[in-house]
């Protein structure tokens, strides 16, 4: 896992960034290229002042939240594999862990072979439209695509994944990629935000009782939302026969989001005749990123690894 001080420090000065910037660390293969998503100011109501804010000891250590600049950290592998994985931290659209779950994830990915690109999106407590982190989300697919060429991937092998809020945000621009979000005309428009593949954490799905607790729902939908709402804003709500391939992790232990967000989503997809995988760990909670190597949770990096080289596989 990366050193603190030094991603606080990396993170620091990405904070500031404009337009693309190289941050210099020793922990990566290549130097971090920052993409920001929109030229001028983002679409949709709303904004912030002052500078991002960067969390300190406790829960929130590590998470990255007041972010008026939306981008992608591009992390390049020594030997790439052509495919590429947007990922999307937690933190209930309040905050985004990236010291604790996005940022390990994508060096793990990274020296994997996989092209990472770790979202830094808008969120909705910070003053943002709720519609906000969806549009960013929609964007990153967009220009990742556009730019396959400029990164060596594959624009047929480009996936998203998300923990607890991120897999909420990850799920619904997989299931909802043409969803009318915001408007734009540059070359990015042109390209689809449908992601080949999703990888789903701990994620948030339902926004209906008996999920009605929890600080996604809040933030999206506030709290006396309309059963429309509710609907609107559930994952499984939206699963449908041309999903992309969907795995799904848990932890039946999970306070937060117990195994039933997962499973409702894994059961509606696999109603509507998608591909879709399922796995529920004994332990874990919520929150554990790649979890800790006594862990059995931590052995899901693997688990998807066979799974998208299986499924890459069987494609040829």
């Amino acid at each position: 896992m990366i050193d603190r001080r030094c991603f606080i420090s990396a993170t620091a000065l990405a904070a500031g960034a404009t337009g693309v910037t190289l941050i210099g660390t020793h922990a990566l293969a290549h130097q971090l290229e920052e993409i920001e998503l929109w030229p001028g100011t983002p679409p949709g109501r709303g904004g912030t002042t002052g500078p991002e804010k960067i969390g300190g000891e406790g829960s929130g250590y590590g998470a990255v939240s007041n972010i008026s600049n939306p981008r992608m950290r591009v992390y390049r592998p020594n030997h790439p594999n052509g495919k590429a994985v947007l990922v999307c931290g937690g933190g209930g659209y309040f905050r985004i862990q990236l010291w604790k779950e996005s940022t390990p994830a994508a060096q793990w990915l990274q020296n994997k072979g996989y092209t990472v690109f770790e979202l830094i999106f808008r969120l909705p407590n910070d003053g943002w439209d709720a519609s906000a982190p969806f549009a960013d989300a929609q964007r990153a697919m967009k220009i990742i695509r556009t730019r396959a060429g400029d990164f060596g991937i594959r624009p047929d092998a480009i996936g998203i994944m998300g923990f607890s809020a991120g897999g909420h945000l990850a799920g619904y621009t997989a299931l909802q990629p043409e969803k009318a979000l915001y408007e734009g005309t540059d070359r990015y428009e042109a390209a689809s935000a449908r992601p080949d593949f999703a990888v789903l954490l701990f994620p948030v799905v339902s926004l209906r009782k008996p999920y009605d607790t929890t600080r996604t729902r809040r933030e999206i939908i506030g709290t006396d939302p309309s059963l429309a709402a509710q609907e609107a804003w559930s994952l499984d709500t939206h699963a449908s026969a041309d999903a992309p391939p969907m795995i799904i992790f848990s932890a039946a232990d999970d306070p937060i989001t117990p195994p039933g967000h997962g499973i409702a989503l894994f059961q509606s997809l696999v109603a509507k005749g998608a591909p879709a995988e399922l796995h529920i760990f004994e332990q874990g909670g919520h929150g554990w990123g790649l979890g800790k190597p006594q862990q059995i949770l931590s052995q899901w990096p693997d688990i998807f690894e066979a799974w998208q080289t299986r499924r890459t596989t069987e494609q040829i």
